[in-house]
């Protein structure tokens, strides 16, 4: 038996005329003519086939009998090479971000093992750090492992903070949730191609990459000075080698220097990302995630030089990967058939802005069956936040912190800097230690800066008002509301902002979400 074709005349692709209608996204075809069947000639399912047209979000996609165009071919890679450097954007952003954490402080002369960044005097506004809070007293190493080989560092007791590798992976704590039980004590760095004997009397945190980030926090409920003075007497770094020749520690005080620890949203960041890999092992991540990189042009021990074509692509899909993180962040999508960041709420059910920096306080981004990549909580994560560690997430009532933020109204809408807003904080706040209101700049995600060299209002804030019930009004807007003076964050017009309110010691109120925050108002 004979079945009939359709083939067109002037190269357009074939389709079966078995298939009654032409589907929404392929093109009729004008002037085609029949062919016969052969002997061999079998029903070709319609699925299989290729439409000599086809309707695309990237435009018609032209093809003769299913073989591509060179126009066509054309396309797609444009369009291949635009999607693979956004995929390259949001899987590169922990790497690019720790980083510019790691080299940012050179500005103010952090050269050397010896050499720590200490918050002396806190955090305030002016220099450039992801969601850094000004109540607590940071103090940072960085380590070099290929230049210095295993490295020791000697953590004071009280600390809070972990090890974190060249990829922002977590490594191992400092303080109550590490090996020191905040008791301090001697961790030994290991380097990824480290082979010999292990001294002992030390904690070994063996690495997988040469750059390590040691992030630490030193609690200040026995004053600022005497939190300093633990850290300079007693926080020491130096190579393994010179445990009996070292180096005099210098700690370059941050407070109120200029300087950026945030990685480029333009094509710069690709830039970041390939110096990552060069200076890296190999093993430092997989094939695949090494493929993705090496297909725009990021391999190991290749220069990156992206021609004109590709300078023009990877500007569109940084553009592209850059709306992509913020959208993430800003909206992430907690229902529908896509709701991967469900459990990003810090009120479930509420219809809340408020928001945590983990979807489920997973700090690995490995689903709740911990096999599945949650690459959308990665990017929520890594975006606006730094230190990775399972205590971070961990709520245990009146130890450590907890957070929640508001990046939008109670509308669902950004904030803007022109207007007044205001949050009502209810009595009885569920902190054993103290709470406090964080206003930060959404371009930079740091701190924003205003006349408020310290942008935080809360118990701590020197003369803020209660209301009579023992709660509380703070206000937000470019000037302060009459006798409000206290209880106000400084905005920007033109500008926006987002909110992180944070509890140091959170009670069972707070865990078990029976307090809870009012939505950020704007005032009419």
């Amino acid at each position: 038996m004979k079945v009939r074709y359709i083939i067109p005349i002037f190269g357009l692709a074939v389709f079966s005329c078995q298939n009654s209608t032409t589907a929404p996204n392929q093109k009729e075809d004008k002037g085609a003519i029949e062919i016969e069947s052969f002997s061999q000639t079998t029903k070709t399912p319609s699925g299989i086939t290729t439409p000599n047209e086809v309707e695309t979000s990237i435009g018609t996609l032209k093809f003769i009998d299913g073989a591509p165009q060179p126009g066509t071919a054309e396309l797609v890679y444009e369009n291949l090479d635009r999607m693979r450097g956004v995929d390259a954007f949001l899987k590169g952003i922990p790497a690019a971000s720790v980083r510019q954490l790691m080299m940012g402080p050179r500005e103010i002369g952090v050269d050397n093992y010896n050499k720590v960044i200490l918050f002396d005097g806190l955090m305030d506004s002016k220099p450039l750090f992801l969601t850094g809070n000004t109540s607590t007293l940071y103090v940072i190493p960085v380590l070099d492992l290929k230049k210095d080989g295993p490295t020791v560092v000697e953590a004071p007791a009280g600390m809070l903070g972990a090890f974190n590798d060249a990829w922002f992976r977590y490594m191992s704590d400092v303080g109550p949730f590490g090996p020191d039980k905040g008791q301090g004590g001697k961790f030994l760095v290991l380097p990824p191609d480290f082979e010999g004997d292990i001294p002992e009397g030390y904690f070994v945190v063996k690495s997988k990459t040469y750059k390590v980030w040691v992030f630490m926090r030193g609690s200040i409920s026995n004053g600022l000075d005497a939190a300093v003075k633990n850290i300079k007497d007693n926080l020491k770094v130096y190579p393994l080698s010179l445990k009996d020749d070292q180096l005099e520690m210098e700690f370059i005080s941050a407070t109120g220097k200029e300087f950026n620890t945030i990685h480029d949203n333009d094509i710069n960041f690709y830039t970041h990302l390939n110096d990552v890999i060069q200076e890296e092992p190999y093993e430092m991540i997989g094939a695949e995630l090494r493929g993705l990189f090496a297909s725009i042009g990021i391999e190991k021990g290749k220069e990156f030089a992206p021609d004109d074509r590709m300078k023009r692509i990877l500007t569109d899909a940084v553009a592209i990967g850059n709306a992509t993180a913020r959208s993430i962040v800003w909206y992430p999508r907690t229902e529908g058939s896509v709701d991967n960041m469900n459990g990003i709420q810090v009120f479930p059910g509420k219809n809340s802005a408020w928001i945590m920096g983990w979807v489920d306080k997973n700090v690995f981004f490995n689903g709740k069956d911990g096999h599945t990549m949650n690459s959308d909580a990665r990017v929520m994560f890594h975006y606006p936040y730094t230190a990775v560690t399972p205590a971070m997430a961990v709520s245990i009532p009146g130890k450590g912190s907890d957070y929640g933020i508001a990046y939008v109204d109670s509308n669902k809408k950004p904030f803007d800097g022109s207007k007044t807003y205001k949050i009502h904080i209810p009595a009885n706040v569920p902190a054993k230690d103290f709470w406090a209101l964080t206003i930060y700049d959404t371009q930079t995600r740091s701190q924003l800066q205003t006349d408020q060299a310290y942008p935080s209002c809360g118990i701590q804030t020197e003369g803020i008002k209660a209301n009579e019930d023992g709660s509380y009004d703070i206000y937000f807007s470019p000037n302060a509301p009459e006798g409000m003076e206290t209880n106000w964050l400084q905005t920007i017009p033109g500008k926006s902002w987002f909110v992180a309110l944070r509890l140091y010691g959170p009670l069972d109120a707070w865990i078990n979400k029976t307090w809870i925050p009012s939505e950020i108002e704007l005032v009419k």
